[in-house]
């Protein structure tokens, strides 16, 4: 004869012991606690990682080359808006008072809105979320955002013509 396989118990509570029961509103409640909870957990491990360099920032990529028009006439201390390397793609290039330039894509790294140069502060602001970012380097200075913007690369050509070169 062959042995029989019964199927395994599961462990009972002792006996004499009722076992409790959760109402449909507490499973519900500590469901969507745990749900919550594990998102919130993902998404601090991946800010960690990016807080903590885990991808390197990709060195500047030439790509389209693009005549920024009327750079050339942007005044000390003034910005300008325009578009790079699409139509799509929205962008400001920043004239700071010492006569260098600055470009970055112009979406805010935490929702996307668009940032402003502020003379005041010399810096860009994110009207928003009241964020900040640095005008020298694109790195987020305070507010929401914690990625940098991202820069585009620029040269000086003939006749002080300001031509956009690639984004890094």
């Amino acid at each position: 004869m062959k042995d029989e396989l019964k199927p395994a118990e599961a462990p009972g509570p002792p006996a004499g012991v009722e076992p409790r029961r959760l109402s449909r509103r507490t499973f519900c409640r500590r469901a969507a606690l745990s749900t919550a909870a594990l998102a919130a957990a993902g998404a601090a491990a991946e800010a960690g990682a990016a807080l903590a360099g885990a991808e390197p920032r990709p060195e500047a990529t030439r790509g389209a080359e693009q005549r920024i028009e009327g750079a050339e006439l942007l005044m000390l201390g003034y910005a300008m808006a325009f578009r790079y390397p699409t139509e799509r793609d929205p962008a400001i290039l920043v004239r700071t008072r010492d006569g260098r330039y600055h470009a970055y894509t112009q979406n805010c790294t935490h929702l996307g809105c668009p940032v402003n140069f502020e003379r005041a502060t010399n810096r860009l602001e994110c009207p928003c979320h009241e964020g900040a970012f640095d005008l020298q380097t694109g790195e987020s200075v305070y507010g929401p955002a914690r990625l940098p913007l991202k820069r585009i690369s620029l040269e000086l050509r003939q006749c002080g013509q300001v031509w956009a070169v690639g984004r890094g």
